[in-house]
């Protein structure tokens, strides 16, 4: 039986530690975000945000031939730079002068690509019976 549980938890604990990440070097703050005096990274997209979308990632990858999942990774990476841009108009977002967006885009390809493998290697391998 295929499950998502374990890669929605690796989604989101892979998108905070990231973020944690860049925040502490400086390249990315969210500067509108939940519970601010908590977290330094906005909790709501990497608890709720990452795995609905992972969700809807895997759902779409789980009916498409390779070749489609691939060019759906790159789609979905150009559609998150363009999303972090428009957040960053907005105010939710801000980058440090040093970012180019370019690397939000490999960034989320292999972020993507990173969660699939990890998606069939988990839903591949034999498990015990009981």
């Amino acid at each position: 039986m295929r499950t998502n549980i374990p890669t929605l938890l690796l989604a989101s604990l892979l998108g905070t530690y990231l973020d944690l990440f860049f925040i502490g070097k400086t390249l990315y703050t969210f500067p509108k975000r939940p519970l601010p005096h908590i977290f330094s990274f906005n909790i709501l997209f990497t608890c709720v945000g990452l795995p609905l979308l992972t969700s809807f990632f895997l759902l779409l990858c789980n009916i498409l031939s390779l070749s489609k999942k691939v060019i759906l990774i790159f789609m979905l990476s150009m559609l998150m730079t363009v999303g972090e841009r428009f957040s960053e108009s907005i105010g939710y977002f801000a980058h440090s002068d040093s970012w180019n967006h370019l690397y939000s885009f490999i960034g989320y390809t292999f972020y993507l690509v990173f969660i699939y493998c990890f998606y069939q290697w988990s839903n591949d391998r034999d498990l015990p019976r009981a």
